[in-house]
């Protein structure tokens, strides 16, 4: 007699699919949260909390498409604010663009030409800001795709007139706290810019130069000779320099030595038949003769540099005397211990013309070439050469002069301009600046970097290094498109107008209502009256990194949902790329610590660059670049967002299609783990079968327990911001205690007992406390499967796990330490036993576990703790028949425990008992009812009986 029992089984039933689906599914999900306006539900919803967490967005600049690094940076941001939302904060994500710049100016110029050819100065940033308005865009669509969750209607752009105007009330503040100056000071020059350069615009690279020693004679031979008690009779006494720049060697105007550095006079190669004596750092005299070609250098006599303080000696080649001074920064590391000075082309060589009475000569062009005022050297006219051109032309003139000592070519690291990949300079210029010292803002910017937490904590290192080591930052620039230092300066004095702080305040309300063109078409007169002819109107307008360093006050500091209300906590947080030390971060701290006297920020974090398998940079001549927008199409948004969370930002951050196949495995187990729990969640109402945890069984409790200690280790995670812990933790869970264990544990009952048993009942209502813990657990990282889970849940809910906090409802289940001893001893022996299981399948012995019956063997004391299991013992080792008994003389394929009070012995018999066609147990039952011939005794009680009583498994 055959039954058909298939409508006597519980198998899950669930509307997630099994396969994601992602590149399909998630622009859907991501249209209804646009119809919905997700952002302000969240927003709406969380309005009231006492905490306020805001991670303040860094500005991505507008141009070109998204890339893999923007992709890295948006989706940490986004983890950051749903962590924080789930942790109980109110969370606002304002997104932003930085919009000014020459990368814009050069992109409209190709389409357009340069301002005043076809365009006049108006029309070109008009075309400035469409082409930036279209990239912004562009960009957006790119991060909403990734799944980031922001104000997307209402983002802040730099070249909104409101951000304009906020930027020149910015200025005021610092000018009116006094750290504003205009000077000519050597700054960071790109002659394709025709623009100063922030340091932060600077990258290295290498170059080949002219190494040259040049030898400045001395005005009186006799009196430098005679300060290491030498008399040179008829010799020529000379001081060499080395330098890789024989193009600065016009504007040279001293010779600077360490004041405490030791300094040998060495007989030197003859000139013209003359004798000649050389003055070189003791440490450098063997490197440096030899470059001039004496194996065996001879010395005659020794002196401190601050002996020879004020020393006359001649320029190389112009009628012109130099002095000998003292510099601090002269080391005896290389060269010759005496550095050529030329205040134009160093910082280091301008603060010593400028502490002993030198100026500048200004004989180098905006675009790289002497000015025509540039003086002739003998019969060479440097007049409109280009200056890596006069570099030969000078090294022939100081060959034909004799004072070229030695010659070379150099491979060395070089500055160049970040945009255009080509070689700058030092240049003095007039320009303004944020001064460093004259207000005391690097030592209140250092003060505010140690009341910061810095992620990792090498950050604070890092940019305290920087703080402490950078010059005056220069914050003009020579460009069209930008916001003007709107500053009226004396035509005498260039001093700027007494009224500076009010007036920019006034131009500021212009700005507000017409853009930056207000400052252009101002007539002076509106604002100052009968001082007009006095004044003119600066013209340069502010660096881009002042634009988005003022964004703390721009836009935290003038939009409401930013600022603290009403919140008792209140954080503020930047996260950007490691390379933002020497940029936003800095930027925004030096003008925070100038307007506010403190940092813009109370937590920075800091992520490395992406990189391919073999450690390279991602570059598209190299044909290794990771698309993500390919990514998104062919794997979905999801699984990239699983890479960041699995990488460790903190360093290079590894990416190839391999990796990323990897983790779309990983993201295939996670979703099968909570397509398992929902599947067998069907029929589920939590109003109605809920059970308290301390009704449900024991193996229930264990689980819920587990996700207690998961979810306290994942918080803890979020909260240091170790997205590769909450990875790590979450997909073992998955795979060890549910996929191996529990779920596979507890099919039986789910499956075979009746629906509304109280064994049943108990395994669903641990699973639904897991489903909605593991939900928001994942909810930061997998934006769209997250919500995906969230809706195929049971019971009432929100329209977001976003609208949630973590879960609550596994706080009771933290189990007493005897529990926990109870269950750990329990889990060894099950995997002894499945090695046992494992080698009987191996030797062929048995197919599934259910073919076999196991045999424990132990201790007295843990068969008697194990004791009032013993009937079900089968289950959890998902075999036929588990047996416990005292230790006896045991099968040779056994395997031994070792525990902390004893030792057990598994062993293990292919059973040759029948199998139930129901349960698939093999029992020896089977077949004893008429009725029900090829059912087990279990079997018939759950489908004709009241159905079986599980009281731990």
């Amino acid at each position: 007699m055959t039954h058909d029992y298939k409508s006597t089984i519980n198998l899950p039933q669930t509307d997630f699919p099994m396969r994601g689906d992602l590149p399909k599914r998630e622009p859907q999900w991501l249209a209804e949260w646009q119809k919905a306006d997700r952002y302000a539900q969240i927003q709406q919803k969380v309005a009231g909390r006492d905490k306020a967490f805001v991670l303040h967005d860094g500005p991505p600049y507008a141009n070109g498409e998204i890339h893999i690094g923007h992709a890295v940076n948006k989706i940490l941001k986004d983890m950051v604010v749903k962590s924080k939302l789930l942790a109980g904060y109110r969370s606002p994500y304002v997104p932003g663009w930085d919009c000014h710049g020459l990368p814009i100016e050069i992109a409209v110029e190709k389409k357009h030409g340069k301002p005043g050819e076809k365009l006049d100065a108006r029309a070109f940033r008009q075309k400035c800001r469409e082409y930036a308005q279209e990239q912004v865009d562009g960009q957006r669509a790119g991060f909403k795709r990734l799944g980031v969750l922001g104000d997307w209607s209402h983002p802040y752009k730099t070249m909104d007139f409101r951000y304009e105007a906020d930027m020149l009330r910015a200025l005021a503040r610092i000018v009116d706290n006094g750290h504003v100056v205009r000077g000519a000071k050597p700054v960071y020059w790109c002659f394709d810019c025709g623009s100063a350069l922030a340091e932060a615009e600077i990258e290295y690279g290498d170059k080949q130069s002219p190494a040259v020693d040049v030898a400045y004679d001395a005005v009186d031979p006799g009196a430098l000779a005679g300060k290491f008690g030498v008399d040179p009779g008829d010799a020529i006494v000379a001081v060499p320099i080395w330098t890789t720049t024989p193009w600065t060697l016009p504007s040279s105007q001293a010779v600077a030595l360490g004041a405490d550095l030791e300094y040998a006079l060495v007989e030197g190669p003859a000139r013209d038949g003359r004798r000649v004596l050389l003055v070189v750092a003791s440490a450098l005299v063997e490197p440096a003769l030899k470059r001039y070609g004496i194996d065996a250098p001879k010395v005659l006599g020794h002196a401190k540099g601050i002996d020879l303080d004020r020393s006359a000696l001649h320029h190389p080649f112009y009628p012109r005397e130099v002095p000998v001074l003292l510099g601090e920064h002269v080391s005896a590391e290389d060269g010759t211990g005496a550095v050529h000075t030329a205040p134009d082309h160093g910082m280091e060589d301008f603060i010593v013309g400028r502490d002993n009475g030198l100026g500048t000569l200004n004989y180098v062009g905006p675009r790289g070439a002497y000015r025509e005022d540039a003086p002739a050297a003998g019969d060479l006219s440097l007049a409109g050469m280009h200056i890596w051109k006069a570099n030969d032309a000078i090294v022939d003139l100081l060959r034909d002069r004799g004072v070229l000592l030695a010659h070379a070519k150099i491979e060395h690291s070089y500055p160049n301009c970040w945009r255009h990949k080509t070689p700058v300079i030092f240049r003095a210029t007039p320009q303004w600046f944020i001064g460093m010292e004259q207000a005391q803002l690097r030592a209140t910017a250092l003060k505010a970097i140690n009341d910061v937490r810095w992620v990792p904590t090498w950050g604070e290192e890092r940019i305290a290094g920087m703080v402490a080591g950078r010059p005056d930052w220069c914050i003009s620039r020579q460009r069209t498109w930008g916001v003007p230092i709107a500053l009226f300066v004396h035509k005498a004095t260039q001093e700027p107008h007494p009224d500076s702080v009010a007036l920019l305040e006034q131009v500021a309300k212009k700005v507000e209502q017409g853009g930056v063109d207000a400052w252009y078409e101002l007539d002076a007169a509106e604002l100052l009256g009968d001082q007009t002819g006095d004044y003119e109107k600066v013209t340069d307008i502010l660096d881009v990194w002042f634009d988005s360093g003022v964004t703390h006050f721009c836009v935290i500091g003038q939009r409401p949902e930013l600022q603290q209300g009403d919140a008792a906590q209140y954080k503020v947080m930047y996260l950007e790329g490691s390379d933002q030390h020497r940029g936003w971060f800095q930027s925004s701290l030096l003008t925070s610590s100038a307007i506010h006297g403190r940092a813009p920020y109370d937590e920075v974090l800091t992520h490395g660059f992406t990189v391919d398998a073999s450690g390279r940079k991602m570059s598209k001549s190299l044909g290794n670049v990771v698309a993500p927008q390919k990514v998104m199409d062919t794997l979905g948004a999801d699984v990239l967002r699983l890479w960041v969370a699995s990488a460790d930002y903190r360093n290079e951050m590894t990416v190839s299609d391999e990796i990323l196949k990897r983790v779309s495995d990983s993201y295939r187990r996670i979703r099968n783990t909570a397509r398992f729990l929902l599947g067998n969640l069907d029929g589920f109402d939590p109003a109605k079968h809920l059970l308290p945890v301390d009704q449900t069984l024991p193996l229930d409790q264990w689980a819920v327990q587990q996700a207690f200690d998961v979810q306290q280790a994942v918080i803890a995670a979020y909260e240091r911001y170790d997205f590769p812990d909450v990875v790590a933790r979450v997909q073992n869970f998955c795979t060890n205690e549910m996929g191996a264990l529990y779920l596979d544990i507890t099919k039986d009952r789910l499956y075979t007992m009746p629906t509304d048993s109280h064994g049943r009942r108990s395994a669903q209502s641990a699973m639904f406390r897991i489903a909605q813990a593991l939900v928001r657990w994942l909810a930061p990282i997998l934006a769209f499967t997250a919500e995906e889970i969230w809706q195929q849940l049971p019971g009432e809910r929100g329209e977001s796990v976003l609208f949630e906090t973590w879960y609550d409802g596994l706080a009771a289940t933290q189990g007493s330490p005897e529990q926990r001893r109870w269950w750990a001893d329990l889990l060894a022996i099950r995997e002894a036993g499945a090695r046992v299981l494992e080698g009987m399948r191996k030797a062929d012995r048995i197919g599934a576990s259910l073919e076999a019956n196991l045999d424990i063997y132990a201790d007295p004391a843990l068969v008697a703790r194990y004791t009032a299991a013993q009937d079900e013992l089968r289950f959890f080792f998902i075999t036929s028949d588990a047996s416990l008994g005292p230790l006896a003389p045991r099968a040779d394929e056994a395997a031994k425990v070792e525990l902390a009070d004893g030792e057990a012995w598994v062993s293990a018999t292919a059973s040759d008992a029948a199998k139930c066609v129901r349960c698939w147990h093999r029992r020896p039952d089977v077949g004893s009812h008429p009725e029900h011939p090829e059912l087990c005794g279990r079997c018939i009680e759950n489908v004709a009986g009241q159905g079986e009583t599980r009281r731990w498994f």
